[in-house]
């Protein structure tokens, strides 16, 4: 990828908004940007923390595996997003391990160069202390769903949650693309697959969503929340 239009991908992260010229073309000349295939590992739990992740086209989900090998999806990385953020607090090791769940572009950059990137722009310092922050509480709402909500409303918190996110209203409906596969769902959610795919169908035939594997659609958001909560 030539450099013009690297730069014009990472001037459309929110994180480097405001920054000058000059600053934009020194960041240019430190991150690199990568086209990844669908399903290839990006980073592996145990790897040095040595880079950051900006993900300009496609989704990447972060998994921590159980002691007995049961994978669990953490999160799910979309365009626009940044992970791999706490190398620049913190020189441990990878807990997660991110994979590509289709096809990706995404542009890293190594924490020591970012750091030193971040030293000469303070104002960057603030904006990546509001995103970890920002980052910590969604975590802890999901911890919370996971612990007091059942499993009917556990998924239509996420289904909402995607649509707040990812959503484009058209009308009084919302649609989301791509939607997840049950599997991926039912790792989010704490459920199984057979317990989504039977919450998803009574949401469909109660006439609340439609969806198929491409896409997500809200039909009712206001009865979907009633039943959140």
């Amino acid at each position: 990828m030539d450099n013009k239009a690297k730069l014009w991908y990472l001037e459309n992260f929110n994180l480097f908004e405001g920054l000058d010229k000059s600053n934009m073309e020194k960041l240019n000349n430190i991150t690199s940007m990568q086209e990844i295939q669908k399903a290839q590992p990006i980073y592996f739990a145990q790897d040095p923390s040595n880079s950051i992740f900006f993900l300009k086209r496609g989704r990447v989900k972060l998994t921590r595996t159980s002691p007995d090998g049961k994978e669990m999806i953490v999160a799910l990385m979309n365009p626009g997003d940044v992970f791999g953020e706490m190398a620049v607090v913190d020189d441990s090791e990878r807990n997660d391990y991110a994979s590509t769940m289709n096809e990706c572009l995404i542009c890293a950059i190594s924490k020591n160069d970012f750091r030193d990137f971040i030293e000469k722009n303070p104002s960057l310092n603030l904006k990546l202390t509001k995103l970890i922050g920002f980052k910590m509480r969604k975590y802890s709402e999901r911890i919370e769903g996971l612990v007091f909500k059942d499993a009917n409303q556990r998924v239509v918190s996420f289904l909402l949650n995607m649509a707040d996110d990812q959503g484009n209203k058209i009308g009084d409906e919302i649609f989301v693309k791509p939607f997840l596969t049950h599997n991926d769902i039912a790792s989010l959610t704490a459920c199984s697959r057979q317990t989504v795919n039977a919450i998803l169908t009574s949401l469909r035939e109660e006439g609340l969503i439609d969806f198929d594997r491409r896409k997500l659609i809200i039909k009712n958001r206001s009865e979907l929340l009633k039943i959140s909560q």
